[in-house]
């Protein structure tokens, strides 16, 4: 039940980002998969893992490889699926609580939860760049049975 509701919240979340940022209405549904997809392997990893660097960068990678994939076949820019798939990974609760303690004085967790924040961003930041490596070798291997 508790992953049901996981499944949900992602895709509305997803959804409505892409609402937001004036997605075209023939992508929302895309778009909003795409995120639940993405924060479920989240989800799931970081849940047998215990480890939200890895489950971020496995996520995001997901996200990238897939949003490229369909922004190939629908003729669309790779921003639409990409930026609002990823917005259940972005750690916006822990930058706030980070932010908080800074103001509290208690700078010895608000350097912990920041090393974090910027642990998860930079995570963010790799899978979304190895993703288009990714997708070059795949593109390559393509053109190269092609020619074959």
């Amino acid at each position: 039940m508790k992953l049901l509701a996981q499944l949900i919240t992602s895709f509305i979340a997803t959804g409505a980002f892409g609402i937001i940022f004036n997605a075209p209405k023939n992508t929302l549904v895309k778009c909003g998969l795409i995120g639940m997809g993405g924060w479920v392997i989240y989800y799931v990893i970081n849940g047998y893992t215990n480890n939200a660097v890895l489950a971020t960068v496995a996520a995001t990678i997901f996200i990238a490889v897939i949003s490229q994939r369909l922004a190939k076949y629908y003729k669309t820019p790779v921003i639409i699926f990409s930026v609002a798939g990823i917005i259940p990974l972005v750690p916006g609760g822990l930058a706030y609580d980070a932010m908080r303690n800074f103001v509290e004085n208690d700078y010895n967790t608000a350097l912990a939860l920041a090393a974090k924040v910027f642990m998860l961003a930079g995570t963010i930041a790799f899978g979304l760049v190895f993703s288009e490596v990714i997708n070059q070798v795949i593109r390559k291997v393509s053109d190269r049975r092609a020619k074959n």
